[in-house]
C-alpha cells in the first residue's frame, strides 16, 4: 500500500514537469519569434539532446569497447554518406557482429 502510495506521488511529479515543460513556453513566447540566434538555436536543441544521450551509450551497448569503437565509426561513415537510419543502424550492428566474430576467432 505504501509503495503504491509513493509511485503515484513520483507519477503525480513526473506528469506536472513533463506539462509545465511544455506549457510554459506557450505561456512565455505569445508572439512569433524574430531573433535568428534563438530560432537556430531553439532549432538544433532536439538534435544535441538526442546525441548527448546517444553517443555515449554506443561505447557502452556490446560490452567490448573494439566492437562499439567498429560499430560507431561504420555508423557514421553511413550517416556522413547520407544513407537512412534503418541503413545505418543495420551496418552498425553487422560490423559489431563481425568484429566480434574476429576477436574471438583471433582471441
Amino acid at each position: 500500500m505504501e509503495n503504491t502510495l509513493l509511485f503515484f506521488e513520483y507519477l503525480a511529479v513526473m506528469a506536472g514537469v513533463t506539462y509545465a515543460i511544455r506549457v510554459i513556453p506557450l505561456v512565455l513566447c505569445k508572439k512569433k519569434i524574430k531573433n535568428v540566434f534563438v530560432k537556430s538555436f531553439l532549432y538544433y536543441i532536439p538534435y544535441a539532446v538526442l546525441g548527448a544521450m546517444t553517443f555515449p551509450a554506443i561505447f557502452y551497448s556490446t560490452g567490448n569497447f573494439i566492437t562499439a569503437c567498429a560499430g560507431c565509426i561504420v555508423a557514421f561513415l553511413l550517416a556522413w554518406c547520407e544513407k537512412s537510419l534503418l541503413v545505418v543502424a543495420a551496418c552498425a550492428s553487422c560490423a559489431v557482429l563481425v568484429v566480434e566474430f574476429l576477436l574471438k576467432i583471433i582471441c
